[in-house]
């Protein structure tokens, strides 16, 4: 629900079938809810919330892939641009199950289940 809808179309003419929350699922839904619904169809989740990755550190789960933008403006044309190309490259693990985090500057890219390092 924190990232704009108007995502799907730039999704869409990437090639790849997109679907906002907010056409599928309550508002008012927990975080679990959406990781569930995600899990269950084989999507991947694209947001902004920093809560999908402690669930997926917490529950130690495999997937769903979370793909989570840490960008000023993630509607920024050139950011889309650059988004989707990162997108494509990881394309193998986020079908395996991954979280990618993608900044201003880099793009970091963990294996599901994510492991306690220390």
């Amino acid at each position: 629900m924190n990232l704009s809808p108007e995502w799907l179309p730039v999704l869409k003419q990437a090639g790849w079938q997109a679907v906002h929350w907010s056409d599928i699922g309550a508002p008012t839904a927990p975080d679990a809810d959406l990781l569930a619904c995600a899990r269950r169809q084989g999507f991947v989740v694209l947001t902004q919330d920093l809560d999908f990755a402690e669930l997926l550190f917490q529950t130690q789960a495999g997937s769903p892939s979370v793909v989570m933008l840490r960008l000023r403006n993630e509607l920024d044309p050139a950011q889309q641009t650059r988004i989707c190309t990162l997108l494509r490259t990881a394309t193998a693990a986020l079908e395996e199950g991954a979280l990618l985090v993608i900044d201003e500057r880099r793009a970091r890219l963990r294996r599901l289940p994510i492991q306690a390092t220390g």
